[in-house]
């Protein structure tokens, strides 16, 4: 995809990790054997259940041919054919120049089939944020204090800066660096996982490169294109993010001391 955007292997490596059964034990070969699993179970992804993008005037910038279609977003629909994921699906998304750079992931359960409030409540997520600010988050509904009996989002929060006091926390590549020093290739791609990975994509690759799809144009600082959001929601997914807003966190400042009695006064004879 050229100098734009592609679905790389970190996101499949990540989906991997999501995806896998639990290992035999942490062993470097026991630990793969269940990634390569996960990525044998997906079927190759054709261009149907892809969503290409490029953010306006991308063919101004300095050394971009004019009339590129090299897209700088891709949202693709994929599903793991096991016994676990089966009927599940899964949506990778990345690009640039959207309206905030971030990577998580995004787990949204299915709302119960009964419910004893509002049927208008949004459907509970677990989210897994890697960068910036490393946390993990529970989004549910709950009920607002008082009387009353309706229904608010909130969450149930692990951020890793205000839980953890450790000062900095090493980033993705110093980790990988001591693993290199330590000799544990866990988190290091093996041969036949590069293949499997390559099979999902390879065929929808090539029918880009013959056809030359022109991708869709969406604006600088948007979610990318509308048409991703579309098969997001085709697919099941509900967005909850509209109305809400992350809280801010709120430090109680400590009550000032009480003020010191006055010195003894000294008296003169």
């Amino acid at each position: 995809m050229g100098t734009g955007v592609s679905i790389n292997l970190t996101m499949q490596q990540v989906a991997a990790l999501i995806g896998m059964e639990p290992p035999v034990c942490l062993s470097a070969n026991d630990f793969r054997d269940e990634k390569l699993k996960v990525l044998r179970c997906i079927p190759p992804i054709s261009v149907n259940e892809t969503v290409l993008g490029q953010y306006e005037n991308y063919c101004n910038e300095p050394g971009v041919t004019e009339n590129s279609v090299t897209p700088t977003y891709a949202a693709c629909k994929l599903c793991v054919q096991n016994k676990r994921w089966a009927g599940v699906p899964w949506i990778l998304k990345c690009g640039k120049a959207l309206n905030e750079r971030k990577a998580e992931i995004r787990v949204q359960f299915l709302p119960s089939a009964t419910f004893l409030f509002d049927n208008n409540a949004l459907p509970n997520e677990l989210v897994i944020r890697i960068q910036p600010n490393e946390a993990i988050y529970v989004k549910l509904m709950t009920k607002v204090p008082g009387i009353g009996g309706g229904l608010v989002q909130s969450e149930l929060d692990l951020s890793y800066q205000t839980r953890f006091d450790q000062g900095i926390i090493p980033d993705a590549y110093e980790h990988l660096l001591r693993d290199v020093v330590r000799g544990d290739h866990s988190l290091f791609v093996r041969s036949d996982e590069l293949q499997a990975a390559w099979k999902i994509f390879t065929p929808l690759l090539m029918t880009l490169e013959e056809k030359h799809i022109k991708p869709l144009e969406y604006q600088w600082g948007s979610r990318g294109p509308p048409e991703a959001d579309k098969m997001a929601s085709e697919a099941g997914f509900v967005y909850t993010s509209k109305d809400y807003t992350w809280p801010q966190a709120k430090t109680k400042k400590n009550p000032p001391p009480p003020p010191s009695p006055p010195p003894p006064h000294l008296f003169s004879s």
